[in-house]
């Protein structure tokens, strides 16, 4: 991969001398959905499929972005005396975002680069695209820049700024922190309440990780994302008349019913009731992975999903043809949506003797149904973001 994204930067930029080569990773999350700006705690991985990159400093204010993927916008030319979101910069306000939100936070970069970057992670598939681009652009800068007081928290706080900000999704932590801080064959068992997190091993001895891509594809800045995260912003304010919390993740689901009669709007409701007793799915279900039940594990990534069809209501028909096929064939442990929602990918725990009739028979039918095919990935689990050498 390096040498065709060194190719392209040569006949690009003229030569590819002094130009450096990163990578950021794709992110599954196995459970915790919508959690993450509810003080919640998420439980995500990163995944060995990402964004590559390759970047060198320029001596004047010029910052050139190219994406292989995305080559019909040619080189994205922009200047950092403008750094403002601008619609013909499409898919490089990503990265323009980063070099934005750097500014912001007391770290200008005062000379231009180029940067070309090619992915494996299928753009709209929930699998984090864009907070894998804006952890990428985030290290690419603290290299080439010789920024050295930023932790990968930092950067993944950064590229979080940048997206609320600089490209209007509301989204919470988890996205860029598991880009940040992926680790190889763990997830991060995070509470983003306190930003307190551990790595926990992911030993699946006789099954694999299996991510099923709908193909139908969402874009969390223009779905109900924003929504709902205001439902649960007013959802928390009728609980705070009569509760000292800061978060609905602060309570238990016995708390949550014992005071639920102060939500008075019924989709509230079901959106709070969603993210307390999901974070407490969470809490179960690294707990069940550590004492080696991975069983436990699976009933609560189902559960996960039935409270994210109806009480959050962020599915759609062709996510939830997925989950119920894979429900019915056996050996599968456990099967949910996974990443904002609206379309995009389910995640499954499959058993390695089953994982065949899982792709063609799920392949086939979700093909009559629907009318286009599913795209399936067996993942492996990673480490976050670096430059490569």
């Amino acid at each position: 991969m390096k040498q065709k994204l060194f190719d392209k930067f040569a006949e690009l930029f003229g030569s590819a001398d002094g130009a450096r080569f990163y990578f950021s990773p794709g992110r599954v999350n196995l459970i915790g959905e919508h959690t993450d700006y509810n003080g919640g705690h998420v439980f995500p991985c990163a995944l060995t499929m990402g964004t590559y990159g390759a970047a060198r400093k320029r001596d004047d204010r010029l910052v050139h972005f190219y994406s292989m993927n995305l080559d019909k916008f040619g080189v994205v030319e922009a200047s950092l005396d403008d750094l403002t979101n601008k619609k013909a910069y499409n898919w490089a306000n990503y990265p323009l975002g980063v070099v934005w939100a750097f500014a912001e936070k007391g770290h200008p970069i005062e000379t231009g680069f180029d940067m070309v970057i090619w992915g494996n992670i299928p753009n709209g598939s929930g699998l984090s695209s864009s907070a894998s681009l804006e952890v990428l652009t985030g290290v690419i800068l603290t290299d080439l820049f010789g920024i050295t007081d930023l932790t990968m928290t930092d950067l993944a706080l950064i590229g979080q700024y940048s997206e609320n900000n600089f490209s209007g999704c509301n989204c919470g932590i988890m996205d860029q922190f598991a880009v940040a801080m992926g680790k190889k064959d763990n997830a991060i068992f995070l509470d983003t309440n306190t930003m307190n997190y551990e790595y926990a091993p992911i030993h699946l001895e006789d099954a694999k990780i299996v991510i099923t891509n709908s193909k139908v594809k969402h874009s969390l800045v223009d779905s109900a994302y924003n929504d709902r995260r205001r439902e649960c912003t007013e959802a928390l304010a009728a609980l705070k008349t009569r509760l000292d919390i800061n978060a609905l993740g602060d309570l238990t689901p016995e708390e949550f019913e014992a005071n639920k009669t102060l939500i008075s709007d019924p989709i509230q409701l079901k959106r709070a009731k969603h993210a307390v007793y999901e974070n407490q799915r969470t809490i179960d279900a690294v707990a069940a992975l550590k004492d080696g039940d991975i069983e436990k594990f699976g009933q609560l990534m189902n559960q996960s999903h039935t409270s994210l069809r109806d009480d959050y209501e962020v599915s759609c028909e062709e996510i939830d043809i997925l989950v119920d096929l894979a429900w019915k064939i056996p050996g599968v442990i456990g099967s949910r949506i996974t990443g904002g929602g609206f379309g995009g990918c389910t995640v499954s725990i499959v058993k390695n003797d089953a994982v065949d009739r899982f792709i063609s028979e799920i392949g086939r039918i979700y093909s009559e149904k629907v009318g286009h095919e599913a795209e399936f990935y067996t993942v492996d689990i990673g480490d976050g973001a670096s430059r490569i050498d």
